[in-house]
């Protein structure tokens, strides 16, 4: 989260899946982002053919979306477009770490240990590594900085069965895991720190050419307000587009399935574009993004000042 500041870009975000479902099978969906300081929805739509949706808010503030997928093939599709603020994430933050008597009581939960942030594990590791780094901002940035340059990203290599600890072991990861380690190693010294996951589109970043996909990275508790970091990237982003969070990656799946179900077709979008040029429900152009390129780019009339 930043401080508060003009949400002056626009992100145009979404998803299409495809689910194929031999017998009836419960969903659960956290895909849909929601308004907060740091992004604002302008337009979405959300499309789930005719089936019955239940719509609710979770414990950790995330849209939840049951259903009962049907058999056959289910096509689901969500487009927003989101005001998000130029700056990038932590812009100007000097606040302090909070004691551990001053945090309340729905934020102590993000200090302990869950199943893939076995920070209990961890304990001996993060004070042998981190203890002597000041508190607070300091100590997490070298927990990321650590995490960044000592796990190889490996894509393709994750899995639902591998904790932070093993992680560490091992050596190599996806974005899940380098996220659960850095929330882990964080949680050791008492710092709230949740799991996130989203969108990371490539504002005045260079388009790497891969296809685009969730990204899963962490919020932590300092100065009594939440802040972004990213050991996978290590570097203050703009344009970010939180979806979901919570205590690991049980709480942001983006879909719980439960039974005879699967994902055959997935694809995802988030990308810089001028509000005044697309529409939500437009084909998705990469031709008209603004992003993509190191150096960010507004729309010409805000340039201009039209």
């Amino acid at each position: 989260m930043t401080h508060p500041s003009a949400l002056d870009l626009t992100i145009r975000s979404g998803l299409d899946f495809i689910y194929q479902a031999s017998a009836p099978t419960p969903a659960v969906l956290i895909i849909q982002p929601q308004n907060s300081e740091s992004q604002r929805i302008v337009a979405e739509d959300l499309f789930l053919g005719n089936i019955w949706v239940d719509q609710s808010v979770d414990t950790h503030g995330n849209i939840v979306h049951r259903f009962v997928l049907p058999p056959g093939q289910t096509k689901i599709r969500y487009d927003a477009l989101i005001a998000v603020p130029s700056l990038p994430e932590n812009f100007g933050a000097v606040d302090g770490p909070v004691p551990v008597e001053a945090i309340s009581p729905d934020l102590l939960r993000y200090t302990l240990p869950s199943r893939y942030c076995d920070s209990d594990r961890l304990m001996d590791f993060a004070f042998q590594k981190f203890g002597n780094v000041p508190h607070g901002f300091q100590r997490v940035q070298a927990i990321c900085d650590w995490v960044h340059h000592n796990i190889e990203y490996r894509f393709g290599s994750g899995s639902p069965y591998t904790a932070a600890s093993e992680i560490i072991s091992q050596g190599f990861g996806v974005c899940r895991d380098f996220a659960h380690c850095a929330v882990a190693l964080s949680r050791c010294f008492n710092i709230p720190t949740r799991y996130v996951t989203g969108y990371v589109p490539d504002v005045a970043f260079q388009d790497p050419g891969t296809p685009m996909d969730f990204h899963a990275y962490m919020e932590v508790y300092i100065g009594h307000r939440w802040h972004t970091f990213d050991a996978r990237f290590n570097v203050p982003r703009i344009g970010r587009v939180k979806i979901a969070c919570g205590l690991d990656a049980v709480d942001g799946a983006f879909s719980t399935l439960y039974g005879a179900a699967s994902l055959s077709y997935f694809f995802v979008w988030a990308y810089q574009v001028d509000p005044a040029e697309v529409r939500v429900g437009d084909p998705v152009d990469m031709s008209k993004r603004l992003d993509g390129t190191p150096v960010l780019r507004f729309p010409p009339r805000m340039m201009f000042g039209g």
